[in-house]
């Protein structure tokens, strides 16, 4: 509960900054999913590190839950204020600090999104590449150690973060990692923020990796007769080092949804889209090569984009697969789940995962990162209709079942928030209590996105 003395310290720092006003509280307690809305007490809106160790002493002191905001795209609950308490909302700490273009390297506060920093690095010969699709805020990104399209090449947020600032749950601030390009002084307190979901601390600054852009850029999509076929493809392109900057996977029901969306005429098929960069000598050499494996597997309608414009239209196809999924089914709400599987078991896996939506009845296209032997189920069920989200809650129990019995993880890149806490103990055993013994050292209170991530504990 905000008790009237919180309410006053935390107005008397902020000003028209601190709200509790009902709509601004709804559009916090909202999900992109199929979560009921949870709205927090009040907003909260800081612009500097030393306000959020101000507002982080109040809610330690009045022992206040506080749930770290940023663009509100996850898809498993995480920012949803379940125990109530106020949304730190990171929107307006949104300053590029620093490029550091000769160290490839750029400062960052958490607010910024992706898409931002790359317009800001535009000039300079450098981008960020960790494309989860949304234009998600790279504070967020670092919280769920998200990772995306281009993972394949160039890893997840796990591999371009490089240091934090991070205010702890009694306002300490701290400072995790450096500069230099390795180290071995400590504990990684850089790695265990990372994917942590706001339950450790807040995240104020952020030190990237930068990349060059490529000189030369290549993409095609291709179609095959059965998803097995393009699956297998992607293994066989894998398994055979073909350098690849993203190789993605949409179903016949994807594609069937984007035509519908976009008036676009793609065979109803499961397509695979992907991209090379490098020289024009290597992006010319590795396509040539991917196109022989699609040959030898049946793909057909391969369609090459190497403008700039044409990899664009190629690519709104795999970001805009959500909406249009929803748009297939008016009305409709999703329930959408992820596993991630080593690359030897992905047929095996995408296979019974489709099985298993059709012997429930469910509309559920598939589609994903699959370089990485990660994939998503879109379940589409009408709003309100308990008997669909049942059945959706069993199939996505199986999914992380199946990737857990294929030496695999429950998430690949959703991460856990409120929709996958109760798969942990099953994929971490002893280890989930350690987090738990983790987070009881830095948040004793147990104030910080409590309900997320770790076991639930007795509060002192």
């Amino acid at each position: 509960m905000m008790t009237p003395d919180a309410v006053s310290a935390l107005a008397a720092l902020l000003g028209p900054r601190f709200s509790q006003n009902r709509a601004e509280r709804n559009q916090h307690g909202l999900s992109e999913t199929w979560f009921a809305a949870t709205p927090p007490d009040a907003v909260v809106w800081p612009e500097t590190t030393a306000e959020v160790a101000a507002i982080m002493q109040i809610c330690s002191a009045h022992r206040l839950p506080v749930v770290a905001y940023g663009a509100g795209s996850s898809l498993e609950g995480h920012t949803l204020a379940v125990a109530g308490g106020i949304s730190l909302d990171t929107s307006r700490m949104n300053r590029v600090i620093e490029v550091q273009a000769a160290d490839m390297q750029a400062v960052v506060q958490p607010g910024v999104t992706r898409e931002a920093l790359n317009t800001e690095l535009r000039a300079t010969g450098l981008f960020f590449p960790v494309d989860p699709g949304a234009n998600a805020s790279l504070g967020g990104m670092a919280a769920t150690r998200a990772s995306g399209t281009t993972t394949v090449r160039y890893g997840s947020m796990r591999a371009n973060v490089l240091a934090l600032e991070v205010v702890l749950a009694d306002g300490r601030v701290i400072r995790t990692g450096s500069r230099a390009a390795k180290s071995s002084a400590g504990y990684d307190l850089t790695a265990l923020m990372l994917g942590s979901e706001g339950t450790l601390g807040i995240i104020t600054e952020l030190t990237l990796r930068l990349h060059g852009q490529p000189e030369a850029v290549s993409a095609a999509v291709c179609a095959f007769e059965s998803l097995q076929a393009a699956v297998e493809t992607v293994m066989a392109t894998i398994q055979l080092g073909i350098g690849m900057a993203r190789i993605e996977f949409v179903d016949a029901d994807v594609v069937r949804a984007f035509n519908l969306y976009a008036g676009s005429q793609m065979p109803e098929k499961p397509h695979l889209l992907v991209e090379f960069h490098g020289s024009p000598a290597a992006v010319a050499e590795e396509a040539r090569r991917f196109g022989e494996v699609v040959a030898e597997m049946g793909g057909a309608d391969f369609n090459w984009a190497t403008t700039a414009e044409a990899r664009g239209r190629l690519w709104k196809m795999r970001h805009a697969a959500y909406p249009a999924c929803l748009a297939s089914r008016p009305g409709s709400i999703g329930l959408v789940t992820d596993i991630c599987v080593p690359i030897s078991r992905l047929s095996e896996a995408v296979e019974q995962t489709r099985d298993d939506i059709a012997a429930e009845g469910l509309s559920g296209p598939i589609l994903g990162h699959v370089g990485d032997g990660n994939f998503h189920a879109v379940l589409l069920l009408q709003k309100d209709n308990a008997d669909e989200l049942a059945r959706a809650k069993r199939v996505a129990a199986r999914m992380a079942k199946l990737a857990l019995a294929l030496g695999g993880t429950v998430t690949g890149e959703h991460g856990i928030g409120i929709g996958k806490r109760g798969y942990m103990e099953a994929e971490h055993g002893q280890g989930w209590q350690v987090m738990g013994a983790i987070k009881a050292a830095l948040d004793p209170l147990g104030i910080l996105n409590p309900g997320k991530v770790v076991p639930d504990r007795t509060q002192p």
